[in-house]
């Protein structure tokens, strides 16, 4: 591992021990064959080429009984059987063991999710060079491209509320990049409530007064969610070299 006074390094943490029930797959989400593999794999494989990236953190299930494939398994990423309750604890978990293995808190770890398959080397590559520099760090980000409702409930419809200016509204992607030890210190602020209202790990930052940079990501970098979704994926999957 680097030592404190050498340049930061930048790791990935992947988010994968979540059961994701929307997408109405038997088996959790990310696991899902998509395009002849397990849709983490696509993920992993993304990561894998960035040639920033140091080392790869999988967080799974201490009961995950997956059959992960060997080949292609990148070998600077490790999976680590530490994932908790929520997304935001597993990240919280995955922090811990990084800073346990002696990763400097002063390096960068960019979170990913493990369903968002159609990340791009080129698109994280453009989130690192964008903050590494920056005080604080930031996420990729889609400006929102609809007009945006919010609703009422009448008669049980949900009807029009009213219409919500979006010229200051983006969406929220992964990965969002910050330091190691600044993000482990938002997210153990958090804790003692069970990661109350974290919903993402810019979230955390925020509540320590900061405000994270947002780098324009891209629309196909979406978190597959819902059954549309896969054919989505695996369309976009086959249709690249």
């Amino acid at each position: 591992m680097p030592s404190p006074a050498a340049d930061p390094h930048c790791h990935v943490l992947v988010p994968c021990a979540g059961h994701g029930s929307r997408a109405g797959t038997p088996q959790p989400k990310q696991y899902q064959t998509v395009a002849g593999q397990p849709m983490v794999m696509h993920t992993v494989q993304a990561l894998a080429r960035v040639p920033q990236l140091s080392t790869g953190w999988v967080i799974v299930m201490a009961e995950d009984d997956f059959e992960w494939p060997q080949a292609h398994w990148p070998a600077h990423f490790r999976r680590q059987a530490c994932g908790g309750a929520t997304r935001a604890a597993s990240v919280f978990n995955g922090l811990s063991a990084m800073l346990a293995a002696g990763i400097p808190a002063q390096d960068w770890v960019l979170v990913h999710d493990a369903a968002r398959c159609l990340i791009t080397p080129e698109a994280v590559t453009a989130l690192i060079e964008s903050c590494r520099d920056d005080p604080v760090g930031g996420l990729l980000a889609l400006p929102l491209p609809d007009t945006l409702k919010s609703q009422s409930l009448a008669q049980g419809h949900a009807r029009v509320g009213s219409t919500v200016p979006r010229e200051d509204k983006w969406l929220a992607q992964t990965p969002q990049m910050f330091r190691l030890g600044a993000l482990h210190a938002a997210l153990s602020a958090a804790a003692d409530t069970g990661f109350a209202g974290i919903t993402d790990e810019s979230s955390a930052m925020e509540r320590q007064g900061l405000a994270p940079r947002l780098v324009p990501g891209s629309a196909h970098n979406l978190k597959v969610t819902y059954p549309a979704d896969f054919a989505f994926a695996e369309s976009v999957l086959k249709g690249r070299p």
